[in-house]
């Protein structure tokens, strides 16, 4: 009933036979067969999803991305997206024009990112990042994140921006990541794999989005 890429199989209903006109013990025998084969198919999906560890059974929409680029605001009054560029994970949600992050499914929908920022100026600097839905503000989404100066000529400071939000959207709607420095020495930074000792790669953005309800 499991396979070993842990899906569960749908049992099938029976096709029950029509009762002729006058009682029948092998058509009785038949359809009661089919039914306790049905049933018994049926509790084993049940028990297997309802278990101590029935939660690798389900198939919840998500998605994760990833951005490998430095991501630059050219002036400090104007509301840039956060893009990104690499799709790890996509199940019921997709990325659009580098920023959309699109649901197929109405729902409560969970959404976690971390930006990496770097400040390279001399002083203290603020970071505003929110949240838009179909190209409008959510209210009350705003966080603002500070940045000490950085430590020295060619030695910036750097910081991790991070967050999760629920979020309801229609099937359809698209979230977007909108943020806004201070200073225009304030970017978002990718950063390469290091040596001595071997590291991974510094992604410049992540975000995931994860199904949580229905919409009641």
């Amino acid at each position: 009933m499991a396979s070993q890429t842990q899906q569960l199989e749908n049992p099938t209903p029976p096709g029950l036979g029509y009762p002729t006109e006058t009682y029948e013990r092998r058509h009785f025998n038949e359809n009661n067969g089919a039914l306790t084969v049905y049933f018994k198919k049926l509790s084993f999906v049940l028990g297997s999803l309802f278990g101590p560890r029935g939660g690798r059974f389900m198939n919840a929409p998500h998605g994760a991305f990833q951005d490998s680029t430095n991501q630059v605001a050219a002036n400090t009054t104007t509301a840039y997206a956060v893009t990104f560029n690499t799709t790890d994970f996509s199940n019921g949600v997709t990325m659009a024009s580098g920023s959309r992050i699109t649901v197929a499914d109405a729902g409560i929908w969970n959404l976690q990112f971390s930006i990496q920022f770097t400040n390279t100026t001399n002083a203290s600097q603020d970071v505003d990042v929110w949240f838009r839905v179909n190209g409008t503000n959510v209210a009350n989404s705003n966080s603002r994140f500070g940045f000490a100066p950085r430590k020295g000529a060619g030695d910036p400071y750097h910081t991790i921006a991070a967050i999760n939000y629920f979020v309801s959207l229609n099937a359809t709607d698209y979230v977007e990541i909108m943020w806004r420095p201070t200073d225009t020495g304030v970017s978002i930074e990718q950063y390469a794999a290091g040596t001595s000792p071997t590291r991974p790669a510094v992604p410049s953005a992540i975000v995931t989005m994860s199904f949580v309800s229905n919409i009641k």
